[in-house]
């Protein structure tokens, strides 16, 4: 552990403080110690007092040129870690050349079709040093494998790669809807990645288990970690299931969640939520390895609190609400930029919006000492709360048989529907404040010039994948998707044959397509 720093008028700051630190305080539960059991107050011993969280900016819009060129301008910028954002043809398994996506292709995230487009989206990145995270779900396994691929052609053996992909498809279910298959085809894909990389890619996060998405279409904190932490429960089981040993795979499990204006409950949710996934692993699961026990989490300000209103007072926002992931004891760190509520980031706000982060890690003293609100009387009783509301939404979801019975019988989508709602009338009828909403409104509204997407990227993507397709070997490409579909319908791991597919320039649609082939598509219930 680093040197304990001191305050600006020279007094010690303690790395880490405990009940001996105050005299005649009594705490009324017991914390235990920072990087211990049940990891109430984080999940390293000495937190940010030895490095600062993986500041990681979330970015990716048209081409994969374009994306290559904002990533190495972020790494420039002082970024640790690349986040990809993929646009929805890509999130949905389509190539940017079919017809269901006309009009979205390059849009709300970067277009990826091939290998081809891989290489262009990582040229010059340092795959060995650099940690990436990819927000892709349904498709998760073979954007990873594309990864894999490219890095090999960079000379990075898969066991250098450092990284994240999302692959939390339960919660597509819930409240965002890129899925593609059913769930139970979706979940064996899914522990079919976790035995691919424990195997493959060992540094590699499997998945990241989100209630990111969950928050932003209405949740409460509460609903937030309950929701995740159930289908964290599913993902567990389902690989056990296949037969594999829970502290093989728990270590590489992630998570994801929001991180809202309102500090103390956000600090108080994260502590919660370490809490809890310690002993459901431990006592349900019967994990051994420390490690299995920790609640790792990626940490992302909320979108939804952005207004395209006065965009300025987001970077407030965006400032508070980083601050409550760091006190939160997070892992990682998007800071959304300020314009975000209007359109894709430009240069200069993402720019700002890590200068966030760098403020808050170099210039506060936060860092200098290891959960900074252990014992404070308010955030250990809301700890307490909503650790204690989260478990009696975790127990009904329990009741109804698991995560993916709950989501088939609607009931998180419906919970979480009528928390949105309550936000909205209270927005609606001024009890909830939203500054230059419905509150301190601005007379008149300054001009602002977004950053706009060039349509001609879906002509261009479609010419890409006319010449990729000329070129390649088609008869062996037709046989490596067969051998997908073989492994798709047997119990082989299916990763193994959609990587030679891809290799063999197979696009993602088609890896995607041979899959639908065989596990079809999921067609939500109507349950109101």
């Amino acid at each position: 552990m680093s040197e304990g720093r001191t305050s600006e008028s020279g007094l010690p700051i303690e790395p880490v403080y405990g009940p001996g630190a105050l005299d005649g305080w009594d705490p009324a539960t017991e914390l235990g110690e920072p990087g211990e059991y049940p990891f109430t107050r984080g999940v390293y011993p000495t937190m940010y007092t030895g490095r600062p969280w993986t500041m990681r900016q979330y970015a990716g819009f048209g081409t994969a040129r374009e994306s290559n060129e904002r990533y190495h301008a972020l790494l420039a910028a002082g970024t640790t870690g690349l986040s990809v954002a993929f646009d929805l043809p890509t999130q949905m398994g389509f190539d940017s050349d079919a017809p269901e996506v006309t009009g979205e292709v390059g849009k709300v995230g970067v277009a990826i079709d091939s290998i081809d487009d891989m290489r262009t989206l990582f040229a010059g990145i340092p795959l060995d040093t650099v940690s990436t995270s990819m927000t892709i779900n349904a498709p998760a396994a073979v954007l990873l494998l594309l990864y894999q691929l490219v890095a090999e052609e960079h000379g990075v053996p898969a066991t250098a790669l450092n990284g994240t992909i999302q692959n939390d498809v339960l919660k597509e279910y819930i409240a965002r809807g890129t899925y593609i298959y059913p769930p139970a085809e979706s979940l064996r894909l899914i522990t079919d990645i976790f035995g691919y990389c424990r195997t493959e890619i060992p540094r590699w996060n499997t998945i990241s288990i989100s209630g990111y998405h969950m928050a932003e279409a209405g949740a409460t904190p509460a609903q937030e970690i309950a929701f995740t932490l159930a289908d964290g429960i599913e993902y567990v089981r389902a690989a056990v299931r296949s037969g594999q040993d829970v502290d093989e795979f728990a270590p590489r499990l992630a998570f994801f969640f929001v991180a809202r204006t309102t500090l103390l409950e956000e600090v108080a949710k994260f502590r919660a939520a370490r809490r809890i996934w310690a002993q459901v692993m431990r006592d349900e699961f019967g994990a051994q390895d420390p490690k299995s026990l920790m609640l790792r989490f990626h940490t992302q300000t909320a979108g939804v609190q952005l207004t395209a209103q006065q965009p300025e007072v987001n970077l407030v926002r965006v400032a508070v609400q980083a601050l409550a992931a760091v006190l939160g004891g997070t892992q990682s760190l998007h800071t959304n930029s300020y314009d975000e509520a209007i359109a894709l980031p430009t240069v200069k706000a993402a720019t700002l919006a890590l200068r966030t982060q760098q403020v808050l890690a170099y210039e506060t003293d936060v860092p200098a000492t290891v959960d900074p609100f252990a014992g404070s009387y308010a955030v250990e009783s809301l700890t307490d709360a909503v650790e204690a509301a989260a478990r009696a939404l975790m127990a009904q979801v329990e009741e109804m048989g698991g995560a993916v019975a709950a989501i088939e019988r609607g009931f998180q989508k419906a919970e979480i529907e009528r928390s949105a709602y309550a936000v909205a009338q209270g927005v609606e009828d001024g009890s909830r404040v939203v500054v230059g909403v419905n509150r301190f409104v601005a007379a008149e509204e300054e001009a602002y010039e977004p950053l706009r997407v060039n349509p001609a990227i879906e002509a261009e993507q479609r010419e890409r994948l006319r010449v990729l397709r000329a070129e390649r070997d088609g008869d062996e490409v037709a046989k490596r998707l067969d051998a997908v579909r073989a492994a798709a319908r047997g119990t082989e791991n299916v990763l193994y044959p959609l990587r030679e597919a891809l290799r063999a320039r197979a696009t993602v649609g088609e890896v995607c397509d041979a899959l639908r082939d065989v596990w079809g598509t999921y067609r939500p219930h109507d349950t109101f």
